[in-house]
Protein backbone atom coordinates (compact mmCIF):
# COMPACT_ATOMS: atom_id res chain seq x y z
CA UNK A 1 0.00 0.00 0.00
CA UNK A 2 2.93 2.47 0.32
CA UNK A 3 3.28 2.45 -2.91
CA UNK A 4 1.15 4.99 -3.56
CA UNK A 5 1.07 8.35 -1.66
CA UNK A 6 -1.22 10.65 -1.44
CA UNK A 7 -1.86 13.07 -4.15
CA UNK A 8 0.11 10.94 -6.56
CA UNK A 9 -2.83 9.01 -8.18
CA UNK A 10 -5.16 10.68 -10.24
CA UNK A 11 -7.35 7.84 -12.06
CA UNK A 12 -6.92 3.94 -11.15
CA UNK A 13 -8.58 1.17 -12.99
CA UNK A 14 -9.85 -2.28 -11.15
CA UNK A 15 -10.03 -5.05 -13.04
CA UNK A 16 -12.80 -6.81 -10.40
CA UNK A 17 -13.06 -10.47 -9.35
CA UNK A 18 -14.26 -12.66 -6.67
CA UNK A 19 -11.08 -13.56 -4.72
CA UNK A 20 -8.20 -11.10 -6.77
CA UNK A 21 -8.83 -7.03 -7.87
CA UNK A 22 -6.51 -5.78 -10.25
CA UNK A 23 -5.17 -2.46 -9.95
CA UNK A 24 -3.73 0.06 -12.32
CA UNK A 25 -2.52 3.69 -10.65
CA UNK A 26 -1.31 6.83 -13.07
CA UNK A 27 -0.60 9.88 -12.19
CA UNK A 28 -1.97 13.47 -14.22
CA UNK A 29 1.28 12.70 -16.66
CA UNK A 30 -0.11 9.46 -17.19
CA UNK A 31 3.06 6.92 -15.83
CA UNK A 32 2.30 4.05 -14.24
CA UNK A 33 2.68 3.73 -10.91
CA UNK A 34 1.62 0.46 -9.81
CA UNK A 35 0.24 -2.07 -11.46
CA UNK A 36 -0.83 -5.20 -8.91
CA UNK A 37 -3.00 -7.76 -7.54
CA UNK A 38 -4.73 -6.95 -3.96
CA UNK A 39 -6.64 -9.76 -2.30
CA UNK A 40 -10.77 -8.66 -1.87
CA UNK A 41 -10.76 -7.78 1.54
CA UNK A 42 -7.53 -5.25 1.10
CA UNK A 43 -8.91 -3.51 -1.99
CA UNK A 44 -10.52 -0.90 0.39
CA UNK A 45 -7.69 -0.85 2.30
CA UNK A 46 -5.57 0.31 -0.85
CA UNK A 47 -8.28 2.60 -2.10
CA UNK A 48 -8.34 4.38 1.18
CA UNK A 49 -4.93 6.15 0.86
CA UNK A 50 -5.65 7.58 -2.68
CA UNK A 51 -6.48 11.06 -2.56
CA UNK A 52 -9.79 12.29 -2.35
CA UNK A 53 -11.32 12.74 -5.63
CA UNK A 54 -9.52 10.12 -7.54
CA UNK A 55 -11.24 8.51 -10.53
CA UNK A 56 -11.58 4.67 -9.87
CA UNK A 57 -12.82 3.11 -13.01
CA UNK A 58 -14.15 -0.97 -12.83
CA UNK A 59 -16.09 -2.82 -15.86
CA UNK A 60 -19.64 -3.51 -15.16
CA UNK A 61 -19.77 -6.74 -13.13
CA UNK A 62 -22.12 -8.23 -11.04
CA UNK A 63 -20.30 -6.26 -7.94
CA UNK A 64 -19.38 -3.27 -9.40
CA UNK A 65 -22.29 -1.54 -7.88
CA UNK A 66 -21.50 -2.49 -4.84
CA UNK A 67 -17.87 -1.72 -4.77
CA UNK A 68 -19.13 2.19 -6.55
CA UNK A 69 -20.70 2.28 -2.92
CA UNK A 70 -18.44 1.64 -0.90
CA UNK A 71 -15.65 4.05 -2.84
CA UNK A 72 -18.08 7.07 -3.14
CA UNK A 73 -17.98 6.98 0.79
CA UNK A 74 -14.43 7.11 0.85
CA UNK A 75 -14.60 10.72 -1.35
CA UNK A 76 -13.58 8.83 -4.82
CA UNK A 77 -14.92 9.07 -8.18
CA UNK A 78 -16.09 5.60 -8.44
CA UNK A 79 -17.14 5.24 -12.62
CA UNK A 80 -18.28 2.07 -14.12
CA UNK A 81 -17.79 1.51 -17.91
CA UNK A 82 -19.68 -1.13 -20.13
CA UNK A 83 -17.26 -3.72 -21.37
CA UNK A 84 -17.95 -3.26 -24.53
CA UNK A 85 -16.44 0.17 -24.43
CA UNK A 86 -13.02 -0.94 -22.61
CA UNK A 87 -12.36 -3.35 -25.19
CA UNK A 88 -10.63 -1.40 -27.42
CA UNK A 89 -7.77 0.62 -25.23
CA UNK A 90 -6.33 -2.99 -24.59
CA UNK A 91 -3.46 -2.33 -26.00
CA UNK A 92 -2.90 -6.04 -26.39
CA UNK A 93 -5.62 -6.52 -28.34
CA UNK A 94 -8.29 -9.65 -28.41
CA UNK A 95 -5.05 -12.10 -28.05
CA UNK A 96 -3.32 -10.09 -24.95
CA UNK A 97 -6.40 -10.74 -22.49
CA UNK A 98 -5.64 -11.06 -18.81
CA UNK A 99 -6.46 -8.93 -15.41
CA UNK A 100 -3.43 -6.59 -15.91
CA UNK A 101 -4.12 -5.77 -19.28
CA UNK A 102 -7.81 -5.38 -18.28
CA UNK A 103 -7.42 -2.98 -15.63
CA UNK A 104 -4.82 -0.96 -17.98
CA UNK A 105 -7.39 -1.04 -20.91
CA UNK A 106 -9.94 0.61 -17.70
CA UNK A 107 -7.84 2.99 -16.99
CA UNK A 108 -7.05 4.38 -20.20
CA UNK A 109 -10.75 4.30 -20.86
CA UNK A 110 -11.76 6.29 -18.04
CA UNK A 111 -9.34 9.56 -19.48
CA UNK A 112 -11.42 9.77 -22.54
CA UNK A 113 -13.59 12.83 -22.31
CA UNK A 114 -16.60 11.55 -24.40
CA UNK A 115 -16.63 8.04 -22.75
CA UNK A 116 -19.99 7.08 -21.59
CA UNK A 117 -20.48 5.78 -17.76
CA UNK A 118 -22.70 3.49 -15.89
CA UNK A 119 -24.79 5.34 -13.46
CA UNK A 120 -24.25 3.64 -9.63
CA UNK A 121 -27.30 2.44 -8.39
CA UNK A 122 -28.43 2.65 -5.14
CA UNK A 123 -29.43 -0.37 -2.63
CA UNK A 124 -33.13 0.33 -3.31
CA UNK A 125 -32.82 0.12 -7.12
CA UNK A 126 -30.91 -3.02 -6.42
CA UNK A 127 -33.37 -5.27 -4.19
CA UNK A 128 -36.05 -3.98 -6.43
CA UNK A 129 -34.28 -5.46 -9.68
CA UNK A 130 -33.75 -8.66 -7.10
CA UNK A 131 -37.29 -9.20 -7.31
CA UNK A 132 -37.95 -8.91 -11.00
CA UNK A 133 -34.65 -11.32 -11.34
CA UNK A 134 -35.95 -13.98 -9.27
CA UNK A 135 -39.58 -13.21 -10.88
CA UNK A 136 -38.31 -14.34 -14.30
CA UNK A 137 -36.70 -17.30 -12.86
CA UNK A 138 -39.51 -18.66 -11.35
CA UNK A 139 -41.46 -17.92 -14.63
CA UNK A 140 -38.64 -19.84 -16.23
CA UNK A 141 -38.84 -22.78 -14.06
CA UNK A 142 -43.03 -23.01 -14.37
CA UNK A 143 -42.71 -23.02 -18.34
CA UNK A 144 -39.84 -25.89 -17.82
CA UNK A 145 -42.60 -27.57 -15.48
CA UNK A 146 -45.57 -27.18 -17.32
CA UNK A 147 -43.92 -28.36 -20.47
CA UNK A 148 -42.38 -31.20 -18.42
CA UNK A 149 -46.10 -32.23 -17.40
CA UNK A 150 -47.35 -31.88 -21.11
CA UNK A 151 -44.68 -34.08 -21.65
CA UNK A 152 -45.23 -36.90 -19.12
CA UNK A 153 -49.48 -36.84 -20.26
CA UNK A 154 -48.35 -37.44 -23.41
CA UNK A 155 -46.62 -40.51 -22.68
CA UNK A 156 -50.07 -42.19 -22.26
CA UNK A 157 -51.65 -40.63 -25.17
CA UNK A 158 -53.20 -37.52 -23.47
CA UNK A 159 -52.84 -34.45 -24.93
CA UNK A 160 -54.64 -30.83 -24.33
CA UNK A 161 -54.18 -27.29 -25.94
CA UNK A 162 -50.80 -25.23 -25.71
CA UNK A 163 -51.89 -23.00 -22.80
CA UNK A 164 -51.64 -23.33 -19.33
CA UNK A 165 -55.08 -22.15 -18.96
CA UNK A 166 -56.17 -25.04 -20.72
CA UNK A 167 -54.14 -27.81 -18.82
CA UNK A 168 -54.72 -26.86 -15.53
CA UNK A 169 -58.24 -26.57 -15.17
CA UNK A 170 -57.98 -30.96 -16.12
CA UNK A 171 -54.89 -32.00 -15.16
CA UNK A 172 -56.81 -33.05 -11.75
CA UNK A 173 -59.78 -34.68 -13.22
CA UNK A 174 -56.97 -36.56 -15.42
CA UNK A 175 -54.59 -37.59 -12.48
CA UNK A 176 -58.06 -39.17 -10.95
CA UNK A 177 -59.65 -40.76 -13.88
CA UNK A 178 -59.33 -44.41 -13.97
CA UNK A 179 -60.08 -45.14 -17.26
CA UNK A 180 -56.76 -43.96 -18.54
CA UNK A 181 -53.64 -46.26 -18.71
CA UNK A 182 -51.47 -44.39 -15.95
CA UNK A 183 -50.54 -46.47 -12.95
CA UNK A 184 -50.18 -45.59 -9.23
CA UNK A 185 -46.60 -44.50 -9.73
CA UNK A 186 -47.18 -42.59 -12.56
CA UNK A 187 -50.21 -40.38 -11.25
CA UNK A 188 -48.07 -39.93 -7.75
CA UNK A 189 -45.03 -38.03 -10.34
CA UNK A 190 -47.92 -35.94 -11.90
CA UNK A 191 -49.20 -34.69 -8.83
CA UNK A 192 -45.72 -33.81 -7.18
CA UNK A 193 -45.29 -32.04 -10.18
CA UNK A 194 -48.71 -30.46 -10.09
CA UNK A 195 -47.64 -29.30 -6.70
CA UNK A 196 -44.31 -27.88 -7.78
CA UNK A 197 -46.03 -26.10 -10.36
CA UNK A 198 -48.53 -24.50 -7.92
CA UNK A 199 -45.67 -23.13 -5.31
CA UNK A 200 -44.24 -21.44 -8.50
CA UNK A 201 -47.73 -20.41 -8.99
CA UNK A 202 -47.61 -18.75 -5.57
CA UNK A 203 -44.08 -17.62 -5.38
CA UNK A 204 -44.77 -15.49 -8.98
CA UNK A 205 -47.57 -13.56 -7.03
CA UNK A 206 -45.30 -13.25 -4.20
CA UNK A 207 -43.10 -11.03 -6.58
CA UNK A 208 -46.34 -9.69 -8.65
CA UNK A 209 -47.05 -8.31 -5.22
CA UNK A 210 -43.80 -6.46 -4.64
CA UNK A 211 -43.55 -5.22 -8.06
CA UNK A 212 -47.81 -4.11 -7.38
CA UNK A 213 -46.37 -1.98 -4.10
CA UNK A 214 -43.13 -0.65 -5.76
CA UNK A 215 -45.55 0.74 -8.42
CA UNK A 216 -47.90 2.24 -5.62
CA UNK A 217 -45.20 3.97 -3.61
CA UNK A 218 -42.82 5.14 -6.43
CA UNK A 219 -44.05 8.47 -7.82
CA UNK A 220 -41.66 7.74 -11.22
CA UNK A 221 -43.00 4.32 -11.60
CA UNK A 222 -46.39 5.73 -11.54
CA UNK A 223 -45.67 8.46 -13.81
CA UNK A 224 -43.89 5.61 -16.24
CA UNK A 225 -46.77 3.57 -16.09
CA UNK A 226 -49.21 6.25 -17.46
CA UNK A 227 -47.04 6.03 -21.15
CA UNK A 228 -48.92 3.96 -24.02
CA UNK A 229 -47.59 0.48 -23.58
CA UNK A 230 -45.96 0.34 -20.46
CA UNK A 231 -47.85 -1.58 -16.84
CA UNK A 232 -46.22 -1.69 -13.51
CA UNK A 233 -44.27 -4.13 -14.24
CA UNK A 234 -42.54 -2.31 -16.96
CA UNK A 235 -42.33 0.86 -15.28
CA UNK A 236 -40.78 -0.89 -12.36
CA UNK A 237 -38.46 -2.23 -14.62
CA UNK A 238 -37.38 0.50 -16.26
CA UNK A 239 -37.05 3.23 -12.80
CA UNK A 240 -35.30 0.21 -10.82
CA UNK A 241 -32.96 -0.07 -14.06
CA UNK A 242 -32.58 3.52 -15.14
CA UNK A 243 -32.86 5.13 -12.01
CA UNK A 244 -32.86 8.89 -13.03
CA UNK A 245 -34.15 9.58 -16.61
CA UNK A 246 -32.26 12.62 -17.09
CA UNK A 247 -29.04 11.22 -17.94
CA UNK A 248 -30.58 10.84 -21.89
CA UNK A 249 -31.22 14.08 -23.38
CA UNK A 250 -34.25 12.98 -25.63
CA UNK A 251 -35.95 9.04 -26.27
CA UNK A 252 -33.76 8.22 -29.23
CA UNK A 253 -31.02 8.28 -26.31
CA UNK A 254 -32.57 6.02 -24.32
CA UNK A 255 -33.65 4.11 -27.03
CA UNK A 256 -29.55 3.59 -27.90
CA UNK A 257 -28.73 2.46 -24.58
CA UNK A 258 -31.30 0.32 -23.88
CA UNK A 259 -30.18 -1.72 -27.81
CA UNK A 260 -33.13 -0.75 -30.02
CA UNK A 261 -31.49 1.33 -32.71
CA UNK A 262 -30.08 -0.24 -35.69
CA UNK A 263 -26.50 -2.03 -36.25
CA UNK A 264 -24.24 0.00 -38.03
CA UNK A 265 -21.62 -0.82 -41.32
CA UNK A 266 -21.28 1.79 -42.99
CA UNK A 267 -18.61 3.69 -44.93
CA UNK A 268 -17.58 5.74 -47.82
CA UNK A 269 -20.99 7.81 -47.47
CA UNK A 270 -22.70 4.63 -47.41
CA UNK A 271 -25.17 3.60 -44.61
CA UNK A 272 -25.93 0.20 -44.08
CA UNK A 273 -28.22 -0.14 -41.09
CA UNK A 274 -28.83 -3.92 -39.37
CA UNK A 275 -31.05 -5.04 -36.89
CA UNK A 276 -31.09 -3.68 -33.38
CA UNK A 277 -28.11 -3.98 -31.76
CA UNK A 278 -29.43 -5.56 -28.32
CA UNK A 279 -27.09 -4.03 -25.96
CA UNK A 280 -27.94 -2.60 -22.91
CA UNK A 281 -30.19 -4.65 -20.54
CA UNK A 282 -32.10 -7.30 -21.94
CA UNK A 283 -34.96 -8.00 -19.16
CA UNK A 284 -35.97 -4.54 -19.71
CA UNK A 285 -35.60 -4.60 -23.50
CA UNK A 286 -37.71 -7.05 -23.68
CA UNK A 287 -40.67 -5.50 -21.40
CA UNK A 288 -40.38 -2.33 -23.81
CA UNK A 289 -40.96 -4.57 -26.90
CA UNK A 290 -43.23 -5.92 -25.68
CA UNK A 291 -45.17 -3.09 -24.61
CA UNK A 292 -44.45 -1.40 -27.88
CA UNK A 293 -46.56 -4.26 -29.59
CA UNK A 294 -49.13 -4.35 -27.42
CA UNK A 295 -50.05 -0.25 -27.97
CA UNK A 296 -49.68 -1.16 -31.94
CA UNK A 297 -51.97 -3.95 -31.88
CA UNK A 298 -55.03 -2.60 -29.65
CA UNK A 299 -54.50 0.91 -30.94
CA UNK A 300 -56.83 1.27 -33.55
CA UNK A 301 -59.37 0.87 -30.25
CA UNK A 302 -57.94 3.60 -28.48
CA UNK A 303 -58.73 7.61 -29.95
CA UNK A 304 -55.40 9.67 -28.31
CA UNK A 305 -53.86 11.01 -30.78
CA UNK A 306 -50.39 8.53 -31.18
CA UNK A 307 -53.03 6.28 -31.46
CA UNK A 308 -54.38 7.84 -34.28
CA UNK A 309 -51.72 9.35 -35.96
CA UNK A 310 -49.43 7.90 -38.45
CA UNK A 311 -46.95 10.10 -40.34
CA UNK A 312 -48.76 12.91 -40.26
CA UNK A 313 -51.04 14.81 -37.97
CA UNK A 314 -53.55 13.15 -36.29
CA UNK A 315 -56.27 12.13 -38.15
CA UNK A 316 -60.46 12.69 -37.24
CA UNK A 317 -62.45 11.34 -34.50
CA UNK A 318 -63.29 8.03 -37.04
CA UNK A 319 -60.38 7.20 -39.08
CA UNK A 320 -59.17 4.24 -36.81
CA UNK A 321 -62.39 2.92 -36.32
CA UNK A 322 -62.42 -0.63 -36.73
CA UNK A 323 -59.15 -0.68 -38.49
CA UNK A 324 -55.23 -1.77 -37.49
CA UNK A 325 -52.48 0.14 -38.09
CA UNK A 326 -49.91 -0.77 -40.35
CA UNK A 327 -45.83 -0.99 -40.08
CA UNK A 328 -43.70 1.12 -39.89
CA UNK A 329 -45.53 2.96 -36.73
CA UNK A 330 -44.68 6.61 -36.98
CA UNK A 331 -41.35 7.84 -34.74
CA UNK A 332 -43.95 9.55 -32.03
CA UNK A 333 -44.94 5.98 -31.28
CA UNK A 334 -41.81 5.11 -29.90
CA UNK A 335 -41.10 7.61 -27.48
CA UNK A 336 -44.64 6.79 -25.64
CA UNK A 337 -43.38 3.34 -25.64
CA UNK A 338 -40.13 3.31 -23.84
CA UNK A 339 -37.95 3.82 -26.81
Amino acid sequence: MSEITRGQAVRVGADLAKRVIQVHAVDAAGHVLTSRALARDKFLLWCAQLPAGCIVAMETSSSAHHWARKLIALGLDARIIAAQLVSPYRKQGASGKNDANDAAAICEAASRPQMHFVPVKSVEQQSMLCVHRLREGFKAERTACINRIRGLLAEFGLVFAQSPGALAPVLADVLEDASNEMNSLARLVLQRAQTQWSELDAHIAWCDERIAAHAKDNAAVKKAATLIGIGPLGASAAVATVGDFKQFRHGAQFGAWIGLVPRQHSSGGKNNLGGITKRGDTYLRSLLIQGAKSAVMTAHKRNDPISRSRNGPPRSETAWVGKRPRWPWPTRMHASCGR
